[in-house]
C-alpha cells in the first residue's frame, strides 16, 4: 500500500534537511555501457585528431559539439535519436553564431543574450527536443559571446556541428543490428508489468504495480507513436507492435476488475499467461502457447479478463494484425508538419506559462551578463552558463538545482584541479579525456549533482585547450558558479511567488474534473468504448504528471516540500477512483446490472465538488460526501472510494 512519504529524524543529531538528502541520493539505474563507450570515443577522437594535425583548438571545438550531442542523446529508439541529436545541433550552431557576432560588444552582447534567453525559455515548453534545442541555443550563444572563436565567423558553428554529427554517426552504427529492438523491448516490458499487476490483484501491492503499468505503457506508446508520425505505412513490424500494445488496454481494465471483484482471475496462471505473451513479443515469435489451462471464470470480472487475454493471444499470434484497431488517445492520423509547427508556435506565443518561464530565464541571464560587464570577471561566460543550467525551467526545482549545481561543481573542480595541476597539456589530454568523458553518461543516470560533477572537469579541460590558463581556471570557475547560482536563487526563485507554491493542487483538481466527466461518460448508454479508453488513458497520464510534480516539490525547502507531502494520500485516493470506475464499467460490459442515472450523477457531483475544493486550497480542503445507492450495486466500491477521498481531503 502506498503511504505518505515520511522523514526519518534522529533526536540530538544535526543532519542535512531531507529535501537535500533526497536529491543527493544516487538514483538506482544500470550503467549505460553503450553510451559510456560512445561518449569516450566521441569526445576523445576529435581531440586526438586536432593534436595530430596541429590544430588542438579545432579539436576542442569539435569535442565541445560532441559533448552537446552526448547530452542530447536521451532516447532509445533510433529514429528518435536522429531527431533528438540533429535538431538541437542546428539550434546550437545558431546560438554560437549569434554569440560570436556580439563577442566583445559590451552592452549589445547583454541585450542580445537576454533576448536569446527569452526565446530559449519560451520554446522549452514545446517538448523534450525543443527543450534541449533551447538549452543549446542559449549555452552556445553564451560561449560564443564569452570566448574568442577562430575566424571566420562560420568556422566555430561548423566545428561544433561536426562534433554533434559525430555522436549521431556513432549512435547509428548499431541500427542495422538492433533495428526495432528498443520498441519491441518496450512493448514486452509493458506485458511484463501487466503480468505483475495481475499477480498483485487483491493485495496491497496493486497500487504500486498499477503505476508501473502506466509508466511502461507511456514509454512504449511514446516510442512507437513518435515513429508513426513520420511513417504513414499501414503494414510492417511497427504496426504489428502497435497492435500488440493496444490489446493490453482491455487487460489493464480487466486487472482493475480482478483487483476488486475477481476470484479466478487472481490466480497465478493469469499472470503467467500474460508474461508468456510478453516473451513471445520480445522474441518476435508468432507461435504462442494455448490458453486451455486458464481457470474457469466465476463472474463478470473474470469473464472480462478471460476475453481480454484470449484477444491478446490472438493478436500476438497474428502475423498481420489489424492496423486500424487503435485504442490510445494519440493514435489518430498524424497532422501535417506545417500544421504541427503552427500549433506549437501558437501554443508558445499564447501561453502565459511559456512567457513567464522565458522572462525568468531572460532576467537571470541579463543580470549575469550585466554584472560581468560592470565588474571585471575573467572568462565571465561561466556565470551565465551556470544560470542557464540552473534556470532551465522544465528541468525541475530551481532551488534544489542551484544547490546541487554548486555542490556538483565543487566536486568536479577538485577533479579538474588535480588534472590541470599534474597532467601535462598535449597528448596526455587524450587518455584523461577518454576517462572523464566516459563518466558523463554513467554519472548522469545517478542524478543532477553527479552529472554536474562529471561534466565540469570535461568543460574545464576543453576550455584550457582554448584559453591555456591551466590551474588558474579552477578558483575563478568556482566563484563564477557560486555567483551564477546566487543570481538564479534570487532573481529566478525568490522574486517569483509561484516558486513558493506547489502546483499539485491545481493539477490534481484538473484531473479530478476529468475523472468526473469520465464517470458520467463511462455509464452513458450512448458512450463509445474507444472514447472511454482514450479518456481513461488521458487521466492516467495526467495523474502521472501529478506524481512527477509531487516528486519535484519534495525537493523544495519548507514549506513547499511539506505542503507537497500533505497531498500524497489524496493523490493515491484519486487513482483508486479511476480504477474503481474502470472495474465497474467492465462488470457492466460482462453482465452486471448497470447503475441508475441518479446514482451516476451523484458520484459525478461529488467529484466536481472535490475538484473545486482542491483548487481553492493550499493544502487540504474541507469537504463532505453523502452518496446513496444500492449497497450491492456495481457502483458501491466507487462510492466508497469517492467518500474516502473526500474524507482525506477534509482531514
Amino acid at each position: 500500500m502506498e503511504t505518505r512519504p515520511t522523514v526519518e529524524t534522529r533526536p540530538g543529531r544535526l543532519s542535512p534537511p531531507e529535501w537535500l538528502l533526497s536529491s543527493l541520493r544516487p538514483q538506482s539505474a544500470p550503467v549505460p555501457w553503450a553510451a559510456v563507450a560512445r561518449a569516450g570515443v566521441a569526445l576523445t577522437a576529435p581531440l586526438a585528431v586536432g593534436l595530430a594535425v596541429g590544430q588542438p583548438v579545432y579539436g576542442a571545438l569539435v569535442s565541445m559539439g560532441a559533448l552537446s550531442g552526448v547530452i542530447s542523446d536521451t532516447a532509445d529508439a533510433y529514429r528518435l535519436r536522429i531527431f533528438n541529436i540533429a535538431v538541437p545541433q542546428l539550434f546550437g550552431a545558431i546560438g554560437v553564431t549569434v554569440g560570436t557576432l556580439v563577442y566583445g560588444e559590451g552592452w549589445l552582447a547583454v541585450a542580445v543574450l537576454t533576448l536569446v534567453a527569452l526565446v530559449s525559455g519560451m520554446i522549452s515548453s514545446i517538448g523534450a527536443v525543443a527543450s534541449v534545442s533551447g538549452l543549446l541555443l542559449l549555452l552556445n550563444a553564451v560561449v560564443g559571446a564569452g570566448l574568442a572563436m577562430p575566424s571566420p565567423w562560420w568556422k566555430a558553428p561548423l566545428l561544433l556541428t561536426l562534433g554533434g554529427l559525430f555522436v549521431l554517426l556513432l549512435t547509428l552504427l548499431g541500427w542495422p543490428l538492433r533495428g526495432r529492438m528498443p520498441e519491441r523491448a518496450a512493448v514486452a516490458e509493458a506485458y511484463r508489468s501487466v503480468a505483475e499487476l495481475f499477480r498483485a490483484a487483491g493485495t496491497d501491492a496493486y497500487e504500486e504495480k498499477r503505476q508501473a503499468v502506466t509508466e511502461s505503457l507511456n514509454t512504449a506508446y511514446d516510442l512507437i507513436l513518435a515513429h508513426r508520425a513520420r511513417d504513414h505505412g499501414r503494414r510492417g513490424p511497427l504496426v504489428q507492435l502497435l497492435a500488440q500494445l493496444n490489446v493490453l488496454i482491455p487487460l489493464v481494465e480487466g486487472a482493475a476488475a480482478a483487483h476488486l471483484y475477481g476470484r479466478a482471475s487472481r490466480r497465478p496462471e493469469i499472470g503467467d499467461a500474460v508474461e508468456e505473451l510478453g516473451a513471445a513479443v520480445a522474441e518476435g515469435r508468432d507461435e504462442v502457447p494455448g490458453l486451455s489451462g486458464l481457470p474457469r471464470p466465476e463472474g463478470p470480472a473474470d469473464r472480462a479478463v478471460e476475453a481480454a487475454l484470449r484477444h491478446a493471444a490472438a493478436v500476438v499470434h497474428k502475423a498481420e494484425p489489424d492496423p486500424y484497431d487503435t485504442t490510445d488517445d494519440r493514435l489518430g492520423r498524424p497532422a501535417a508538419p506545417r500544421v504541427r509547427f503552427r500549433s506549437a508556435a501558437r501554443a508558445v506565443l499564447l501561453s502565459e506559462g511559456s512567457w513567464r518561464y522565458g522572462l525568468r530565464l531572460a532576467l537571470c541571464v541579463g543580470l549575469a551578463q550585466a554584472l560581468v560587464s560592470l565588474v571585471a570577471v575573467p572568462r565571465s561566460y561561466w556565470v551565465a552558463l551556470t544560470v542557464t543550467f540552473v534556470m532551465k525551467p522544465d528541468f525541475g526545482s530551481v532551488f534544489s538545482r542551484a544547490v546541487l549545481r554548486a555542490l556538483g561543481t565543487a566536486a568536479g573542480l577538485l577533479v579538474a584541479a588535480a588534472v590541470l595541476a599534474e597532467v601535462p597539456r598535449g597528448w596526455w589530454d587524450v587518455p584523461v579525456m577518454l576517462v572523464l568523458a566516459a563518466l558523463i553518461p554513467a554519472f548522469s543516470a545517478k542524478g543532477y549533482a553527479f552529472q554536474t560533477a562529471a561534466i565540469t572537469p570535461v568543460i574545464l579541460l576543453l576550455s584550457d585547450t582554448l584559453n591555456h590558463e591551466g590551474f588558474d581556471l579552477v578558483v575563478p570557475r568556482l566563484l563564477d558558479s557560486l555567483i551564477g547560482c546566487g543570481i538564479a536563487l534570487v532573481a529566478g526563485y525568490l522574486l517569483w511567488p509561484e516558486s513558493w507554491h506547489t502546483r499539485i493542487g491545481d493539477r490534481l483538481a484538473a484531473a479530478v474534473e476529468e475523472i468526473a466527466g469520465y464517470v458520467a461518460y463511462a455509464f452513458d448508454s450512448r458512450s463509445d468504448q474507444g472514447e472511454r479508453v482514450r479518456r481513461r488513458r488521458r487521466i492516467y497520464r495526467d495523474l502521472s504528471s501529478v506524481r512527477s510534480e509531487f516528486q519535484r516539490a519534495l525537493t523544495e525547502p519548507p514549506p513547499v516540500g511539506a505542503r507537497a507531502a500533505a497531498w500524497w494520500p489524496l493523490v493515491v485516493a484519486v487513482e483508486r477512483i479511476v480504477d474503481a470506475t474502470t472495474a465497474a464499467r467492465v462488470r457492466v460490459d460482462h453482465g452486471a446490472k448497470a447503475p441508475s442515472a441518479e446514482e451516476v450523477a451523484g458520484v459525478e457531483r461529488e467529484l466536481r465538488g472535490l475538484a473545486e475544493g482542491v483548487r481553492s486550497s493550499e493544502t487540504l480542503v474541507e469537504v463532505r460526501a453523502v452518496l446513496e445507492g444500492e449497497e450491492e450495486g456495481v457502483l458501491a466500491p466507487l462510492r466508497h472510494e469517492v467518500t474516502a477521498a473526500r474524507a482525506i481531503a477534509s482531514g
